[in-house]
């Protein structure tokens, strides 16, 4: 799998520092570069352009002395093949200036591992780094103040909630701040699949599809999910595929 050629900048070093050191411990991340201030971030955005080894993302503070972050981001929305934008800063009124810039995410102080863990993945998904066929895919979730990893081979459907979604499986559901449309892009290699706007679901837990007054409605468990007029078709000629490669082995 290709790996991340990425960009840290703050002007405080002990946070460089330990933002550095959490993202060179991520194995999607194969080059970390540094800098301490927005000026020195640019002309080394610029030599990596010049050299053919452009940065695929920055991981940006927002109050640094000179050039801030916010001001940082919106020239970089500006290039040509702009870098994807995290911003890590320890103040949460700059998100609404995270949002027109379009920032892959936004990160508080201290960074906890499996925030930044997210965060990549969001990076990793807009700059065309797939999960591998086959390989299960983890989401961190929060249980009262404790910080779980559910894995997308144990989800059953994933349903909609503004950008949000909630994971459902056998055990119970969790509400994730992850849209389900980045959901969709993420695990369609592991066999989940659009039934409707809202409902994304894994294909080997669905038990029975059937149509009452001309409404579809797949059977997940002991749920029943409705499939929308333009994902009918799709989905039943892969349920009847699928059934015809479980016969034929």
């Amino acid at each position: 799998m290709a790996q991340l050629r990425v960009l840290a900048v703050d002007d405080e070093l002990p946070a460089l520092e330990d933002l550095s050191y959490l993202l060179r411990s991520d194995p999607r991340i194969g080059e970390v570069a540094t800098a301490r201030d927005g000026a020195a971030a640019l002309r080394l955005l610029d030599r990596a352009i010049a050299d053919g080894r452009p940065i695929d993302a920055v991981f940006l503070d927002i109050r640094m002395r000179g050039l801030d972050g916010v001001v940082l981001g919106r020239l970089l929305s500006q290039f040509a093949n702009p870098p994807r934008v995290v911003f890590v800063t320890a103040y949460e009124e700059h998100a609404v200036d995270a949002f027109e810039i379009k920032a892959e995410d936004y990160l508080l102080k201290p960074v906890r591992p499996e925030r930044l863990a997210e965060a990549i993945r969001r990076v990793a998904i807009s700059a065309d780094v797939p999960v591998e066929a086959g390989e299960s895919d983890t989401i961190p979730v929060e249980l009262g103040g404790v910080t779980r990893f559910v894995s997308s081979s144990d989800v059953m459907y994933v349903e909609a909630h503004g950008d949000y979604a909630r994971l459902h499986t056998a055990a119970g559901s969790h509400l994730v701040r992850i849209p389900l449309a980045t959901l969709e892009e993420r695990w369609a290699s592991a066999g989940f699949v659009r039934v409707h706007r809202s409902h994304l679901v894994a294909v080997k837990h669905i038990d029975e599809l059937h149509i009452d007054s001309g409404k579809c409605m797949v059977r997940v468990g002991d749920t029943e999910i409705p499939v929308s007029r333009r994902h009918t078709r799709e989905l039943r000629d892969l349920l009847v595929r699928r059934a015809r490669k479980g016969r034929q082995e």
